[in-house]
């Protein structure tokens, strides 16, 4: 059944039969729960992903240790 017959098929059927199906809906939801402890974890494809690679030009990240404590030396000595 397509998406929009089944919402028009719900909507014209009265407040206390609506409810009926939402409490059906969560009946089956319960009953038919996958364990998440049981699933296998899915492994995402980070090479496709638009920020990997994103400051690979930019030649003061090139070491990211000295970028770092030279950012901090100049944030953090300004309060001192």
């Amino acid at each position: 059944m397509a998406h929009q017959k089944l919402f028009d098929e719900y909507f014209s059927l009265p407040i206390e039969a609506q409810q009926q199906v939402a409490d059906f809906i969560a009946f089956l939801r319960q009953r038919y729960k996958i364990d998440r402890a049981t699933q296998k974890p899915t492994q995402a494809n980070l090479e496709s992903e638009p920020f990997i690679g994103m400051w690979s030009n930019r030649q003061d990240l090139s070491d990211s240790s000295s970028w770092t404590r030279k950012v901090r030396k100049s944030e953090w000595g300004k309060s001192m």
